[in-house]
């Protein structure tokens, strides 16, 4: 399809806001380009008259008729934001009566819809950012709640956030295999090519480590918290784990840890030898993830365990001493129906792990599964699916504390944490917030650098894959100098 833009710089947002409502079409931005079109367009048309703008939205898509908004606005001081906003208002109009369909979080294409009902609490007060995602960013009820209940978890947990401090993060890009609907980058560790690649991978790790934490050390700023993602972490063998946690245990002054999370969400790479030795070096949090109870839908997504092997990687944990677990469910799952789901949450909840996180089926172009490979739940199945899952996660004394969104979700829905009272990770706060500067290692790696005193921040990039992380590895150690100098400039 084309999306043709005239008279405004608003493409990107327009053309997210589109991929909302055909998250598997290719869409081809145009530019003042509109009259040899015939099907498949959407048009976004600005005028600047004197004192006023005029806003003209059409679209035609898959044969169906066109339909148009024309909007005026009288206005001597129109922003930009201000344009771009009833520009996104109008296409959201044109979309959802085309196609029928309404996303639940209207025009909001970012990441972090909590984030911003923060900003807008502080500026407005809680009625009038809940009017604000409503009126005007067209958000349905029930999430603009959802977004205000996390919003307010954040806030008070940010208070517990020592802005001086700093979070390491460590990424294994490594699983045992790879899952179907997987988009990250994560090898799997099978074979002997690949097991040559992790081994130079981690040497290379170490390093990155040791240097990181001399920087840490000349700026004298302690780490508040530590996670090992993925990929699966604990994919490595407890030998090179042990080498990456004795290297932080030497490099880093961990007194002032608070959490100390390892990833092992594949139950299948979890044993008695690995858990023993995450105790031996203070890891306190960990991720059991089985993503469904149903062991044909864990087949048919290519995760290598059934629903037998996550009870026993939890009930192993638990006897090991763990108390704080966290475990992972997908909605929409090829093949899950709502009552599979609904079991699934149950078992879940049977087990009464501390943290328990929902997330909705993405499927990027990235993962070996796409949409048109298979009949997935239909979007008001899995709204649905939510909507189970919150009622019973309510319904044992878990709360919301954190929620993102990604682009080509089922539905356009959200990924959301449920924690019991006390539990709530610290780090995944620290990401989305972006309240305090975290020190990356790793292929895929971003440090953030955040000044307690100023506003905004700045992104250092370590390499995406493994085999370029390797390989140019010491451009890595190069670009982690920009901590010192950003740290020490005015």
């Amino acid at each position: 399809m084309f999306l043709v833009i005239e008279g405004h710089s608003f493409a990107y947002e327009m053309e997210s806001l589109c991929r909302i409502f055909f998250p598997q079409k290719k869409i081809k931005v145009l530019k003042n380009n509109f009259e040899s079109l015939q099907d498949d367009f959407v048009l976004c048309k600005m005028l600047e008259l004197e004192h006023e703008y005029k806003i003209w939205v059409s679209a035609a898509i898959d044969s169906k008729k066109a339909k148009s908004v024309e909007k005026v606005f009288k206005s001597e001081s129109m922003q930009e934001a201000e344009c771009e906003l009833k520009m996104a208002q109008a296409l959201f109009k044109v979309l959802s009566e085309l196609t029928a369909y309404r996303p639940p979080w209207g025009i909001l294409t970012g990441v972090r819809p909590a984030k911003l009902m923060l900003k807008l609490i502080e500026e407005l007060g809680p009625k009038g950012a809940e009017a604000y995602f409503r009126d005007h960013l067209l958000v349905k009820e029930d999430k603009t709640a959802l977004a205000q209940e996390v919003a307010l978890s954040e806030s008070s947990l940010i208070k517990k956030i020592d802005k001086k401090a700093f979070s390491l993060y460590v990424a294994i890009p490594f699983c045992p295999s790879r899952c179907g609907y997987c988009s990250f980058v994560s090898h799997s560790i099978a074979g002997p090519k690949a097991k040559k690649s992790v081994e130079i991978y981690i040497e290379n790790l170490i390093e990155e480590l040791e240097y990181l934490g001399k920087t840490a050390c000349a700026l004298g700023m302690k780490a508040q918290s530590v996670y090992f993602g993925g990929g699966t972490p604990t994919s490595l063998s407890a030998n090179q784990l042990e080498k990456l946690f004795s290297t932080l245990e030497a490099s880093f002054d961990l007194s002032q840890v608070k959490e100390y999370s390892v990833e092992a969400g594949r139950p299948e790479t979890i044993d008695q030898e690995k858990l023993n030795l995450f105790k031996k070096y203070e890891v306190d949090r960990i991720s059991i993830n089985p993503q469904s109870f149903n062991d044909k839908v864990l087949q048919d997504v290519k995760r290598g365990h059934t629903a037998d092997s996550t009870l026993a990687a939890y009930s192993l944990a638990r006897k090991v001493g763990f108390k704080t677990i966290n475990m992972d469910l997908i909605a929409g799952l090829p093949g899950d129906s709502i009552e599979s789901f609904e079991r699934s949450v149950e078992q879940t909840l049977a087990l009464e792990p501390e943290n328990i996180t929902i997330h909705t089926l993405a499927l990027k172009r990235a993962a070996d599964m796409q949409a048109k490979e298979f009949v997935g739940a239909k979007s008001e199945n899995v709204s649905q699916m939510l909507n189970t899952a919150y009622g019973k996660l309510r319904g044992k004394s878990y709360l919301p504390y954190y929620m993102y969104r990604q682009s080509l979700t089922l539905g356009n829905l959200e990924n959301t944490g449920w924690s019991k009272e006390g539990h709530e990770c610290l780090y995944n706060i620290i990401m989305m917030e972006e309240c305090q500067s975290v020190f990356a290692a790793g292929a895929g790696a971003v440090t953030k650098l955040i000044k307690p005193e100023k506003k905004g921040l700045e992104r250092v990039f370590n390499f995406k894959y493994p085999y370029e992380y390797n390989s140019r590895f010491s451009e890595i150690l190069k670009r982690k100098d920009e901590i010192i100098r950003f740290f020490e400039s005015a």
